[in-house]
């Protein structure tokens, strides 16, 4: 019984994201305080103090950044495009919708859309969106460029700190899709094809957060190690 309740325990603390591993979390941990303090401290010498000198969406982006880098919602264009798209939406909105309901709501819907279209989706470009409603930043009160300018460079920076840090954590960033270092790379087996992939991401009718390039890849990956265990 005991040992029933232990592996309950510990499968609570398992990562739900695939390939997750403590290493890389530990690692995340590190960048994101590292990426957060940059930023921080230099847009705390370059704003007021009476301005946000570090915007709450930016600490979700370091989530992504750090902790997830192969994803499409955390590349650089997601980052900065998503969060200054977004904020720019919000900031509009709140310009043209005095009810702060109906103008939160529509930030946040209208940039998921805006975002979507422009192929920056990164989630907290929603936080960026609702925080110009949140503060009243909209182009007639003269203070829109107090939530833009920050939102932009602290995207900017945390971008360029991500840059770096992952040249050394392991992590290609920005990333793309490669063989594994040392494996060899083996042809499938069954011939997919990157149409094959797309049809079967239509017949699921899902988001997944992967790539189609990662997505082929991992699958080629698989079927080489179902191949040798067979042979095996």
């Amino acid at each position: 019984m005991f040992q029933a309740l232990s592996t309950t325990t510990c499968r609570i603390f398992v990562p739900l994201l695939a390939g997750a591993s403590l290493r890389d979390r530990a690692i995340g941990s590190i960048g994101a305080l590292i990426g957060i303090a940059a930023a921080g401290a230099v847009c705390l010498a370059l704003f007021p103090a009476a301005t946000p000198w570090i915007v709450a969406p930016i600490g979700a982006s370091a989530v992504l950044l750090f902790a997830v880098p192969a994803s499409p919602l955390a590349q650089p264009w997601s980052i900065i495009g998503g969060n200054g798209v977004s904020a720019t939406f919000g900031i509009l909105v709140t310009g043209f919708v005095p009810q702060p309901e109906l103008a939160a709501a529509l930030a946040v819907g209208g940039a998921i859309l805006t975002m979507s279209l422009l192929r920056c989706l990164h989630p907290p470009g929603g936080a960026a969106a609702l925080s110009a409603v949140i503060g009243g930043h909209s182009l007639q009160s003269g203070h829109a460029l107090h939530l833009l300018l920050p939102v932009l460079a602290n995207s900017m920076l945390l971008v360029g700190v991500g840059w770096l840090f992952h040249r050394f954590s392991g992590h290609s960033y920005p990333h793309r899709a490669k063989p594994v270092e040392g494996k060899a790379v083996v042809p499938a087996a069954s011939g997919l094809l990157m149409a094959d992939i797309d049809a079967a991401l239509d017949d699921l009718g899902e988001t997944f957060d992967i790539s189609r390039e990662d997505l082929a890849l991992l699958l080629d990956r698989a079927e080489l190690h179902a191949a040798e265990r067979g042979r095996g």
